[in-house]
């Protein structure tokens, strides 16, 4: 197993990860390396291609035993030293799994279980979304393209839903048996049956709107309603809205993704809020009333006297509001000092400085304090 992938490192789950685990795994990556987020990015693209093909086999249970047993015996794998017909993961089912099947009765892979109709497959979109659209909830318009259940046969392939006839190769049953050469000799492996598709019924007349497949290609647009609070790593599902699947099966699941535009002034992080206020040197020392953005308006905040540069100010309750409650807006102030002045303003303000006792300014008589002590040298202001 030396030349294959580690698919559980892909996914970044354990061995003994369950279903719902792989899938939540799948899904964070898919959306983190989705090729929509990361456009011209080839790595981005043959990562998502990579977490795909991880996907494609941990979560079907069949190949993801084949592929467990293949990981823990390189040695029966493709190639195997046996010389049989095992022809490795990515060779089919002929191996190690057909053997186990024919003496248990199916019981190791599943393949001697009557299939259903397979699941139609999800489809992902992605919605743009201004920052405060986001913040506060709205209702988008989405449109895009796929399989829909054929309306005239129900999603059965058959004309009126019900022309059906009993599969003649299985005799209704679903299953037939295939006779296989294996490593210890001609075994016979219960399966589906490949008429049928294991379902044990054949069509007697294909439904005329869609051609027996089952399905029609179309339009689908609806409004979806965006909550108050969703972020980048938010997701919508809506039950069913995804591929269609032939002969009646179970259609999947539309999974809605969002780009979220950035705000000019605000950042966001979670539920709060983050923003940097330039303040005047007059503010920062003698203190003062300033505006710092919010969501709907601006907000007052209170400056004290002496506030250094960089100081961050907490308004409470300012933030996002979300189901899990609502964040804090952060205020950052830096002191914005003017970078052109007159010659009689650099007077009046060296005068103001050399009126300032060193005492009085903490940062720089700590400094000074400190010089002092290494080098044995006082300082002044500077």
């Amino acid at each position: 197993m030396a030349d294959k992938k580690n698919y559980y490192d892909i996914l970044g789950v354990s061995k003994t990860a369950s279903q719902d685990e792989i899938k939540s795994a799948y899904r964070k990556l898919a959306k983190q390396y989705h090729p929509d987020f990361h456009p011209g990015d080839k790595a981005a693209a043959e990562k998502f291609k990579e977490i795909n093909e991880a996907n494609a086999v941990l979560s079907d249970e069949g190949k993801r035993k084949q592929y467990d047993f293949e990981l823990d015996h390189p040695g029966m794998g493709s190639g195997n030293p046996f010389g049989g017909q095992g022809g490795g993961f990515g060779g089919g089912f002929g191996g190690f799994e057909d053997i186990i099947n024919s003496v248990f009765g199916g019981g190791f892979g599943g393949g001697g279980a009557t299939r259903g109709p397979a699941r139609g497959a999800d489809i992902e979109q992605t919605i743009n979304l201004s920052f405060l659209d986001a913040i506060k909830g709205c209702s988008k318009e989405i449109r895009y393209m796929r399989n829909e259940p054929c309306a005239a046969c129900k999603g059965t392939g058959a004309k009126g839903g019900t022309s059906f006839s009993k599969c003649t190769r299985c005799g209704g049953s679903g299953k037939v048996k295939f006779q296989q050469d294996t490593l210890f000799g001609r075994t016979i492996q219960v399966g589906a049956c490949p008429d049928c598709g294991g379902t044990g019924k054949k069509i007697i007349d294909k439904c005329p709107d869609c051609k027996g497949r089952g399905y029609v290609r179309r339009e689908t647009a609806f409004l979806v309603n965006i909550p108050a609070g969703v972020d980048k790593d938010s997701s919508l599902r809506k039950r069913g809205f995804g591929q269609a699947s032939g002969n009646g099966g179970e259609s999947g699941d539309l999974y809605v993704y969002f780009r979220i535009e950035p705000h000019k002034l605000l950042q966001r992080e979670d539920k709060d809020l983050f923003v940097t206020v330039p303040i005047s040197y007059k503010t920062a020392v003698s203190g003062g009333k300033i505006s710092v953005p919010g969501i709907d308006d601006t907000l007052e905040l209170n400056i004290p006297e002496g506030t250094p540069s960089g100081t961050r100010f907490c308004i409470r309750g300012k933030g996002v509001r979300t189901v899990n409650g609502t964040g804090n807006l952060y205020v950052t102030v830096e002191i914005d000092i003017p970078s052109r002045l007159s010659r009689d303003q650099i007077k009046k303000l060296s005068e103001f400085e050399d009126s300032v006792p060193l005492k009085s300014c903490s940062k720089m008589n700590k400094y000074s304090s400190d010089v002092s002590a290494l080098y044995g040298k006082k300082l002044d202001k500077q």
